[in-house]
């Protein structure tokens, strides 16, 4: 059987009067994810399978993740493990922390390919914060430096600030309110080699393939990672969601 893992953190509940401020899109979206009568999130960590691609058509390689996501001092940290070229471990280290992010690969977690920061790591990783807390705690949200805005019965937008950068997302939910897509234009895509290579802004999305229930709580069965280029959708990954392995208010990462 399932379990789910709470420890102990805050003690306060979430009502229905955490929720009044928010667009009543929203507010259906976080009753739905059965936030309220429960204590208010402040991390989370969880495991997850699937797969990966480096380049559109590239061949997907099975990989596994696990991270830890926290607030409202934001901090997260998520790694990836996989075969490069189907033998070599490589790990992916992708971290946010004091207003500041940065992608790391590794082979053999001890050669390094890629080692990146900058104000583009610093709001792709804001923005992939923002998208873990509101799939798997959006409990986490209800704090200041997070704002709702109505788009209409069927979306909203959220936004978050921290270390004097602002990012935001389009979240989209079914009828139950469950998310179905979450969108932003405030991540960056590595393009190019060599000389040549530069970073691209441009629209990401994360659909998801479908929700359960456990333990009053909704969890993500699984979602897809896209980056939208001018050349078409490139889907270049797609993870699954250990529930068994999701814990919440855990210590913040490192």
């Amino acid at each position: 059987m399932s379990t789910m893992i709470v420890t102990p953190g805050i003690t306060s509940l979430v009502s229905e009067r955490d929720l009044a401020p928010l667009p009543e899109v929203a507010r259906r979206c976080l009753r739905g994810a059965g936030v309220c009568d429960r204590p208010r999130h402040t991390s989370f960590r969880v495991e997850s399978s699937g797969w990966f691609r480096m380049k559109p058509g590239g061949r997907r390689v099975a990989c596994s993740t696990w991270q830890v996501t926290s607030g409202p001092k934001i901090a997260r940290a998520f790694v990836m493990t996989m075969r490069f070229g189907g033998l070599i471990p490589l790990v992916a280290r992708d971290t946010y922390g004091h207003g500041h992010g940065r992608m790391r690969g590794r082979l053999l977690d001890h050669f390094t390919v890629i080692d990146a920061r900058g104000p583009e790591l610093d709001a792709g990783e804001l923005v992939t914060w923002l998208n873990d807390a509101l799939m798997f705690a959006p409990s986490m949200l209800l704090v200041p430096g997070i704002t709702w805005s109505p788009v209409d019965r069927r979306a909203f937008d959220v936004a978050v600030t921290d270390g004097g950068c602002t990012v935001s997302a389009r979240v989209t939910v079914d009828d139950r309110g469950a998310p179905i897509d979450f969108s932003t234009e405030d991540r960056y895509r590595y393009e190019g080699h060599g000389p040549t290579a530069h970073w691209v802004r441009q629209r990401w999305s994360t659909p998801m393939g479908g929700w359960r229930v456990l333990h009053g709580r909704r969890i993500p069965s699984y979602g897809r990672a896209i980056w939208h280029t001018p050349h078409g959708d490139f889907v270049y990954a797609e993870l699954h969601p250990h529930a068994e392995t999701l814990a919440y208010n855990v210590p913040p990462p490192d």
